[in-house]
Formats: C-alpha cells, structure tokens, sequence
C-alpha cells in the first residue's frame, strides 16, 4: 500500500518541522548525516525492530552496493527518479513506487537524474548499526576488501 506510507512520511515530516525547525529551516531534532552521495535524516531510530529514514540521494550520485546481516529495508521512492539495483538486476522507480529489500540481498540506489531522489527507508530487523553494512562496491573507496563479502551472514 504504497498511499500508507506516503501519509505516514507526510504526517512524520510535518510533524518534524512544526516540533523542531530552528530559524532558517534547519532540524534540530533527530540524527542527521552529510555524506559523499547526499544526506540522511533518521524520523524515528528508537524502537527495537526498526528504523525510519529519510534519504536524499544528489544527481550523479549513488550508495554503496552492500548488503545487511541484521535488516531488511523498504523504499518507498518521494520524488526523483531512482536506479535500483537488487541482486545484480537494475529497475526504475519514480515518485509512489517501492521496491522490498530482503535481508542479506545485495543492493544500491543511484541518481541518474538532475534532480535529487528523495525516499523513505523503512528497516525493519534486529540490529541497525553502520557495522551491519558490508560493501561490495563502493565509489568512494569504503568497499571491504578482506574478499570476505560473507562475513555478516
């Protein structure tokens, strides 16, 4: 039910920004991070079994191709249009569409686009720590290379 999350992520957002926007429309609540490919924002990081991000992903740009021992993920795609790869097969997705990521299933997401690609990552699992990511291509040379790419399973 694609509409579902929409209205969640809409009511999460506006929530977000009427709560804790500081003057000149910064967050000040919640974990945020820059990184080489864009940004996160983490909506709602404190239950046991999930996580919920918001990700912006800039044009030209893409994610690690990795995979999770821990988590499974759900994206559901808010603007832009994305390159998903999932074990090694590649599909688009725009605005309202979402693909399931199982656990342990190789995956990337990548900007081809001029616009940013903006999602909701929904992780659903037992453990959500940078620790459970093991990289197997990585453009800005974060890729694991003890050739032991099974080493969370």
């Amino acid at each position: 039910m694609p509409c579902s999350y929409a209205m969640l992520y809409a009511r999460l957002s506006a929530q977000r920004d009427a709560d804790s926007a500081a003057p000149g429309g910064h967050v000040i609540d919640g974990e945020y991070s820059e990184r080489p490919w864009g940004n996160y924002t983490v909506l709602s990081g404190d239950a046991s079994d999930h996580k919920l991000k918001r990700i912006v992903v800039h044009p030209g740009k893409r994610l690690s191709y990795q995979r999770h021992a821990k988590r499974a993920e759900h994206w559901f795609m808010v603007s832009g249009t994305a390159r998903v790869t999932l074990d090694g097969v590649v599909t688009e997705l725009g605005p309202g569409e979402a693909i399931d990521i199982p656990r342990g299933a190789a995956h990337r997401i990548a900007n081809a686009g001029a616009n940013d690609v903006v999602f909701v990552e929904v992780q659903h699992g037992t453990y959500f720590g940078e620790d459970d990511i093991v990289r197997l291509e990585d453009d800005f040379g974060r890729a694991d290379d003890s050739g032991d790419q099974e080493k969370s399973r």
